[in-house]
């Protein structure tokens, strides 16, 4: 599972951006999160093209934000809130608890989450 932290780092190769790369082959990410990345690509100025080619050759699974979704994510929100996770980071999580993925995150607020989904920061 990829956090949108862990995948920008990749698409910039910022640090941690190696351990990314590695999870590639099999890594899914939430739509809500594959949106966020779109965001960040968008206001740094990257065209939709360039957007759409960069994400689509890594092949990632992308899993849709529906109902039983919404509910686990919103379910995150107290064992979260004083971290200040956002709704994208518990999209994320909650796919993570849901698919018994670890969540690959640079994200250091996310350390020692009460979670049932294994983190793993790709920043030391």
């Amino acid at each position: 599972m990829l956090d949108a932290s862990a995948l920008l780092a990749l698409l910039n190769l910022e640090p941690g951006h190696e351990d990314v790369a590695r999870s590639i082959p099999h890594a899914a990410i939430s739509a809500v999160n594959l949106s966020e990345v779109v965001a960040k690509l968008a206001d740094a100025g990257m065209p939709e093209e360039e957007i759409r080619e960069a994400l689509e050759g890594l092949a990632l699974e992308v899993h849709s934000f529906e109902r039983e979704s919404a509910y686990e994510t919103g379910l995150l929100r107290p064992t979260t809130k004083s971290r200040g996770l956002s709704l994208g980071d518990r999209a994320c999580l909650a796919l993570g608890n849901r698919l018994e993925l670890p969540v690959l995150t640079t994200d250091r607020a996310w350390e020692r989450l009460d979670v049932r989904a294994e983190i793993r920061l790709v920043r030391s």
